[in-house]
């Protein structure tokens, strides 16, 4: 006897694989290219010798950083640079490893996300949890001096979404205590995973220089919770799906 409800489910899976791709996810893309381009004229790209060298590029960094990135001590002055700070954050990073590693998740995980929910809800669901995730960073460490910026707490979103909609996608994944060996495995599987690690080194983190985990968790949490909210069960797409190969970390 036929299933119709896995076979519904499993071109619904097909659908949206195909459509990604023949569409070219232009949100996803279209963020991945935005925060490339926002990055090469940047001080930290190192392409612009007007940005002088040694003392006055390292100058030239921290002022873009605080004009641009969030100051956990001064978001909540109440005033509008500081509130639009969270928002300006999501497109700037601090290296080309930050932006690379970043990147790759988003090309890897946010296409088949953009076409689950739309283009415009998924470009509003990007900007807003990423704003999310940074100011809950920030009241965790209101006293904090140091800049944060980055989309990580926008892609772990994206993650978190992705790990309820699709549970049963494949991803290939490289795990450094693997030998970086490219294995398959379900995103549910990688996804919390990666959550269990961010969770984990948020609990060691301090409010100084380093890696914002407490953003990733925050993002993937808001992520997911949407997903749940506004799409419900009957939303999931339960069989093997496949997504694009990428990292087991961002």
């Amino acid at each position: 006897m036929i299933d119709w409800r896995q076979v519904g489910r499993r071109a619904t899976a097909g659908r949206l694989r195909e459509t990604a791709t023949a569409s070219g996810a232009p949100v996803t893309y279209g963020l991945i290219a935005l925060c490339v381009v926002i990055f090469l004229v940047s001080p930290l790209s190192g392409f612009h010798a007007s940005y002088g060298t040694e003392d006055a590029l390292l100058a030239a960094q921290a002022g873009y950083f605080e004009r641009w990135g969030v100051i956990p001590a001064e978001l909540w002055d109440g005033s509008a640079h500081a509130l639009i700070t969270p928002f300006t954050a999501l497109f700037v990073h601090g290296s080309w490893l930050h932006l690379l590693g970043n990147l790759l998740f988003l090309y890897v995980f946010g296409a088949m996300a953009e076409e689950r929910m739309g283009r415009v809800r998924f470009a509003l669901f990007y900007v807003g949890c990423g704003y999310v995730a940074l100011v809950c960073y920030a009241a965790a460490h209101a006293d904090s001096g140091q800049t944060l910026v980055g989309a990580s707490g926008a892609i772990s979103a994206v993650l978190g979404a992705f790990l309820y909609l699709f549970p049963r996608a494949r991803v290939t994944s490289l795990f450094p205590f693997l030998f970086f060996l490219p294995l398959r495995f379900p995103a549910w599987i990688v996804l919390v995973f990666w959550f269990g690690l961010q969770w984990a080194a948020a609990q060691g983190a301090d409010s100084g220089p380093g890696v914002a985990y407490l953003a990733h968790v925050a993002g993937f949490a808001v992520g997911f919770l949407y997903a749940w909210g506004r799409y419900g069960r009957r939303a999931r797409v339960k069989v093997p799906a496949t997504a694009t190969e990428g990292d087991s970390q961002p």
